[in-house]
């Protein structure tokens, strides 16, 4: 008996074309027939039936009309969803055979939260470089709100950095590297810099560098302060993940931070940050990397996904 899903798979491999995906992803983004017909250089008509033949194909309404234009159903979300995932792999064996045929020895896409920028990483790729110094690494940093959708489509290879809480959904994969641990961090110049035995009260009169309030770490802390009866927000309030701007503030102000203990090392060894000596009961957590599936890395994602390994043993936590 034929299943529904092979019916669908035998259509895809003999009918698909990547003309039909271009124009549903353009749709996607427009929101438009006309205006992706426009950009794929296609009549409206053609463009309407190709769409309606995909629908024919797969079995299910992708757009529904509304008084803004075409909207996506769920049908067709993942649908464009898949498309784009398949076009970035196409990009990415393009860029692999052309890095190849140049000299270089593959290509791995990284997204870097925070938490990996400042040792894991860099020491990763130094390792990589030592046995492939003509391999192409591209670093992309920014947030999982930002970075997370880019894994999924396939523009980036891995994510590496804190992982997150909740669980993510079958088609991503994760890997634990080690443990990181969050501290208190002021500039060596501050009143409590080297103080033993401080309390939640000697800090009441100082400003606070915080992560943004949709960052996870930054309700942690918003518990702690309530716990403590400190109800309202300190001020000053910075709120940034910058580590130089913050590296900086605490360098010329009496601000303290709650910073990743493994991003302040570097500020710890020459002198210029100090941590606090009250231990915060919250903000351990496992950092790690996020890939779609072990089938989806490269030989070169492999191997760098190795030396993130290699690397994360001989790091505190590891």
């Amino acid at each position: 008996m034929i299943t529904s899903h092979t019916r669908i798979v035998n259509r895809a491999l003999t009918r698909l074309k990547l003309k039909q995906l271009q124009l549903l992803v353009a749709v996607g983004r427009h929101r438009s027939i006309l205006h992706a017909a426009r950009e794929l250089g296609l009549s409206q008509p053609a463009a309407t039936k190709m769409i309606q033949e995909l629908e024919i194909d797969f079995e299910v309404r992708l757009f529904d009309r509304s008084n803004r234009g075409v909207v996506p159903t769920v049908y067709g979300e993942a649908l464009i969803r898949h498309g784009k995932l398949m076009f970035a792999q196409v990009s990415n064996a393009a860029q692999e055979i052309v890095d190849l045929n140049e000299g270089n020895s593959g290509r791995v896409v990284v997204g870097t939260l925070l938490a990996a920028s400042s040792h894991l990483l860099p020491m990763a790729i130094t390792m990589m470089l030592r046995t492939r110094p003509n391999i192409a690494i591209e670093v992309v940093e920014g947030t999982n709100e930002d970075l997370m959708p880019m894994l999924r489509s396939g523009e980036l290879d891995m994510l590496v950095g804190r992982l997150p809480v909740h669980r993510l959904r079958s088609e991503l994969h994760q890997v634990r590297l080690y443990e990181e641990e969050v501290a208190l961090v002021v500039g060596s110049q501050h009143p409590l810099a080297g103080r033993e035995e401080l309390n939640f009260d000697d800090l009441k009169e100082f400003g606070w560098i915080l992560p943004p309030s949709h960052i996870t770490l930054r309700r942690y802390v918003d518990q702690y302060f309530v716990k403590n009866d400190q109800t309202f927000s300190p001020t000053p309030q910075i709120e940034s993940l910058c580590y130089l701007t913050n590296v900086a503030l605490l360098r010329s102000t009496d601000l303290i931070a709650v910073m990743s203990e493994q991003i302040a090392l570097e500020g710890f060894a020459h002198g210029t940050l100090s941590r606090l000596s009250i231990r915060l009961p919250f903000g351990s957590g496992p950092v790690g990397a996020t890939f779609r599936t072990e089938e989806s890395l490269s030989p070169t994602a492999a191997a760098f996904l190795k030396s993130l390994n290699d690397v994360a043993r001989t790091m505190p936590g590891g």
